[in-house]
């Protein structure tokens, strides 16, 4: 009469399955017995030189290092995981600085935001443009020299005709002339967090910002 396991379907194993279960790598104590084994039925006519016991008495001090120094990486990286995690849940209501070129217009509101400068450059010009269409709704002259480091900006939701843009996502497109040629740059904008998601592999851990897309952590470049 065979037996049915009620747990398979739940994908847990007995205590008799887990028992049974072979072993797919060797340890410590797997390794020395082996050894002592190879020792013990030696041919006692040729028998192991000291430097082949030397040579296996340091491979296995490699090996067993090895493990030591993976599992050390492997808690090292769990801990800077959970102090991300905890940092970036500390995030939410505030706001952050990160590249984009995209801007949120809240009603009342304005934009703000930074250039980081490579090198010197004159003529640093900001336009805000309509998401939609991509007109022009406003043109901010930085004018210049300004040397290489941050330039702010700050938009007051005015269009170039001094009528109220309204509320809304907008396009923000940042030129400079650095070195003769007219460069475009990715501004930094300013923007409110909303919540933290916690991804896994190369998502890690997103911030979500208020009516605009999601980003990495790392992007981040300056908490408010």
């Amino acid at each position: 009469m065979s037996t049915v396991n009620p747990y398979s379907g739940l994908g847990v194993a007995t205590l008799d399955a887990a028992s049974t279960a072979k072993k797919t790598s060797l340890g410590q104590a797997d390794f020395l017995k082996l050894m002592t084994t190879q020792l013990t039925h030696q041919d006692p006519t040729k028998p192991m030189q000291n430097g082949e016991f030397l040579s296996q008495m340091a491979q296995f001090g490699t090996v067993s290092g090895i493990q030591d120094l993976q599992q050390a990486f492997k808690d090292f990286s769990t801990s800077i995981s959970s102090g991300q995690t905890l940092q970036a849940a500390s995030l939410v209501g505030r706001s952050v600085s990160s590249p984009s070129n995209s801007a949120l217009l809240e009603s009342g509101g304005d934009i703000k935001g930074s250039i980081d400068l490579p090198e010197s450059a004159s003529n640093v010009n900001v336009k805000i443009m309509d998401a939609g269409t991509g007109d022009v709704v406003k043109s901010l002259n930085l004018g210049g020299p300004h040397r290489a480091g941050s330039v702010t900006f700050d938009w007051d939701g005015l269009k170039d005709n001094n009528v109220p843009a309204a509320p809304g996502t907008y396009k923000v497109q940042v030129n400079a002339n650095m070195g003769g040629v007219n460069t475009e740059l990715t501004p930094n904008i300013e923007s409110r967090v909303e919540s933290v998601s916690i991804g896994s592999g190369s998502n890690g851990i997103q911030v979500n910002l208020k009516g605009l897309n999601s980003i990495n952590f790392n992007q981040v470049k300056q908490i408010l």
